[in-house]
């Protein structure tokens, strides 16, 4: 190695790195579900699931072998495999790093370590061309199969140190919000409050990009909607959108400003080592009227009955089913994240690595939030002269749902002084 591997650290020269011993038991799991499927092995290229198998996203690919079968896992990297080792845990790795082969000669490197099928791959994440290629040149090992549900499900439950990554993501979520409530104020425009909070969390380490399943989504991690701006329509499958700077950036802050006496909606991502914690508090400049203070206190009510069920073991779509029958009883049916014919289904969304992670509260997801489960419940309602809502980040535990970011800590609605 002839670079200098002491500085990829992380803030205050800590060693960000994955723990091997996280790597293994993912691995671990991974084989033993595929056996329990079924599938002789399972290629990975996806550059998230091969952060949460090797602790790095360097261009390669893993192929992980199903419990009790003969194949050898491998870690082939085509750039940079140095850092790869590295990152992966250099002597510690749980398994070989070498250099990815050809692709004219996949099919005998497979055999060669013991495969004799095709490896399942991600089939909702490889774009077609890709998917097309890698069935050409595996042909004679036959079809491949999608291995996508059995990655997202084992990535739903999160381990101890995950949890604490995500735990130190709200830490910082608040931190973020703390430069909102002293940078804000009339005559402040969103983007300008924005950039305060982006400080902040750019310094903490937040690496740029914020993560998402569904196509083509992507997000800005500091939403700030001032008055009206609650009600602009975007692209964004959330009930909030806000202007954004431009058409090519519609999602996010924009350049309105802070008038007195309106409700001022941000809603903050931040990621920790990837870990995502998403959060929402209301602010104003001066006071606001009681319908906003009582639309504010509805919304927590129906977060209550979000996170009460949750917490009961209740499926997802029954927690959604009940909080949107009591929204429709409030007087809010046209307006629960978001005013027709472009509302938002959903109360909460599972986060982990990406912000879009599964179950969610909503229609259709018939099974509970499973214990160690990670989710932000965001109930909103919007108006045309604005939004107001609440949102925090919870992991399900056995003594019930903790929450990850603010929480009580931090009130509800914050007035910026004049």
């Amino acid at each position: 190695m002839t670079w200098d591997a002491g500085r990829l650290m992380g803030s205050d020269n800590e060693d960000w790195r994955v723990p091997t011993r996280e790597l293994e038991e993912r691995r671990f799991r991974l084989s033993k579900r595929l056996a329990e499927r079924g599938i002789e092995s399972v290629l990975i290229d996806d550059p998230v699931e091969l952060y949460w198998l090797t602790g790095g996203r360097q261009n390669g690919m893993i192929l992980i072998g199903a419990e009790g079968s003969d194949i050898q896992n491998i870690h082939w990297v085509k750039k940079s495999i140095s850092r790869a080792t590295f990152e992966a845990g250099e002597s510690d790795a749980p398994d070989p790093i070498l250099p990815q082969p050809r692709m004219n000669n996949l099919e005998k490197s497979i055999r060669d370590l013991g495969g004799n099928k095709a490896p399942a791959m991600l089939a909702e994440k490889l774009p077609h061309k890709r998917w097309k290629f890698f069935s050409e040149k595996l042909n004679n090992l036959g079809k491949i199969e999608d291995c996508t549900p059995i990655l997202y499900s084992l990535r739903e439950i999160k381990s101890d140190w995950e949890i604490e990554m995500h735990r130190e993501s709200g830490r910082i979520n608040r931190e973020m919000f703390q430069a909102v409530k002293e940078m804000g104020g009339s005559g402040r425009t969103e983007l300008e409050i924005a950039a305060a909070a982006d400080e902040v969390s750019r310094t903490a380490g937040f690496g740029g990009r914020i993560r998402m399943r569904r196509w083509p989504m992507d997000c800005d991690r500091v939403v700030i909607a001032a008055g009206r701006s609650g009600a602009i329509p975007s692209y964004f499958d959330s009930a909030l959108g806000g202007l954004g700077a431009s058409p090519i950036s519609s999602l996010g802050a924009g350049h309105a400003k802070i008038n007195p006496n309106e409700p001022v909606i941000v809603d903050i991502v931040h990621l920790h080592r990837g870990y995502v914690s998403d959060c929402t508090r209301m602010f104003s400049s001066g006071k606001l009227s009681n319908k906003w203070h009582e639309r504010l206190s509805d919304m927590v009510e129906i977060r209550n009955s979000v996170v009460s069920s949750l917490q009961r073991g209740d499926n997802c779509s029954h927690a959604w089913r009940n909080a949107s029958t009591m929204a429709e009883e409030m007087g809010y049916a046209d307006h629960l994240m978001g005013m027709p014919p472009e509302q938002a289904v959903f109360l909460g969304h599972s986060v982990g690595l990406e912000l879009d992670e599964t179950p969610v509260v909503a229609e259709g997801f018939d099974r509970e939030l499973p214990i160690g489960g990670t989710m932000a419940i965001e109930p909103k309602v919007l108006y045309q002269e604005g939004a107001v809502g609440t949102e925090d980040t919870y992991v399900r535990t056995k003594h019930g749902m903790e929450c990850l970011t603010m929480g009580d800590s931090w009130e509800l609605l914050t007035e910026w002084g004049e």
